[in-house]
């Protein structure tokens, strides 16, 4: 897509950031709207909008267009995605990690299919456009899907509404809403330059860069596959703050190592181990909610971390240098180590 549409690093940033400070006008008031009988609604038209992104997309002919895709495609998924994945944290609050460890399964797999097609794609010579037009027929299948479920509500919306934004001043709501964006450093914006690094920095091919994708999407699925049974037995708090340790370690390497080769099994090594993060935050951002679940979209909106930091990272890779700019990645692991509570400590602030 860089080379079909002549990106440049800047205009990379702009297309993973802009779309971020679009959604934080819209998704706070999707959030509240979220707490009340309409949370069914959202999602089908925030599916039909999805679909509508990927559509636009595949026909995309200048980088404007693009962006226009990414900036629907955002808001959209907030309510498509996200209402749907905070419906299932109200079916079962009690298994709250578990599921969301389930949740994130589904998403490797979708991550993993997703860039093997494109290459198949590739392959064939078809490219990638004819691709995302059929992931937009796939999406509106789901939307069908949702229809066709039952649908719930609070019929007294104005109470709910209230007692929902008033848990949005509590420190243990921005304690987990802050790591959940902070994490992401090791996470969507280390894939998302992962392949540049490969080939701007160490030199290798697009083939190799292509591969080091493939790699930490793969490792991704294995660890979040092994963090199912894990999260059944094992506290969610202690994973967090011993896997900060050694992802901080392991990513400091690969920084540092000389060997191509050696950077990938790193690249392995960081997707198995982060794989927990995301489920295990998610899931305490939603206990501390209280029942609010729909608001998780409020909350990010607010807290718009993910809106700056990849347009940062291209800043300082246009700058200095991509190998320069992935350095701050590592602040993921160290506000783990220090915001995260010991067991008792968790317990004490429920």
């Amino acid at each position: 897509m860089r080379d079909d549409l002549s990106l440049s690093y800047a205009e990379i940033g702009l297309a993973l950031s802009l779309p971020n400070l679009f959604s934080l006008v819209v998704e706070p008031l999707l959030g509240v709207a979220a707490v009340t009988r309409r949370m069914r609604t959202l999602v089908i038209g925030g599916g039909l909008a999805f679909a509508g992104s990927i559509a636009l997309f595949g026909a995309s002919p200048t980088f404007v267009v693009l962006l226009a895709a990414f900036v629907v495609q955002y808001p959209a998924s907030g309510a498509f995605v996200s209402l749907s994945q905070a419906s299932l944290m109200d079916l079962e609050p009690e298994r709250r990690e578990h599921n969301m460890a389930r949740w994130t399964l589904a998403g490797a797999v979708g991550a993993v299919a997703g860039p093997f097609l494109v290459a198949t794609f590739a392959w064939l010579g078809l490219g990638w456009r004819p691709l995302f037009l059929a992931f937009a027929f796939l999406a509106l299948g789901l939307v069908l899907l949702v229809r066709r479920a039952p649908a719930g509500g609070v019929e007294d919306e104005r109470p709910r509404v209230r007692v929902a934004l008033r848990a949005l001043t509590r420190w243990e709501v921005f304690r987990w809403v802050f790591l959940l964006e902070l994490s992401d450093l090791l996470l969507d914006v280390f894939l998302g330059f992962v392949a540049l690094y490969f080939v701007d920095v160490e030199g290798t091919s697009d083939a190799v860069g292509g591969l080091a994708v493939g790699v930490w999407t793969g490792a991704f699925l294995v660890g979040s596959a092994l963090a199912i049974p894990f999260l059944r037995r094992f506290d969610g708090l202690r994973y967090l703050r011993a896997s900060a340790i050694v992802s901080g370690a392991l990513f400091v390497v690969f920084l540092t190592v000389p060997s191509t080769a050696a950077k990938l099994v790193l690249v392995a090594l960081l997707g198995v181990v982060n794989a927990g993060w995301y489920p295990v935050l998610k899931a305490r951002l939603y206990d501390a909610l209280h029942g609010a679940s729909g608001l998780v979209l409020t909350v990010g909106a607010l807290f718009p971390l993910n809106a700056v930091l990849p347009l940062g990272i291209a800043a300082l890779a246009a700058r200095f240098g991509l190998g320069v700019a992935l350095w701050p990645l590592l602040a993921a692991p160290v506000a783990l180590l220090l915001l995260v509570p010991t067991r008792g400590d968790a317990k004490g602030s429920r």
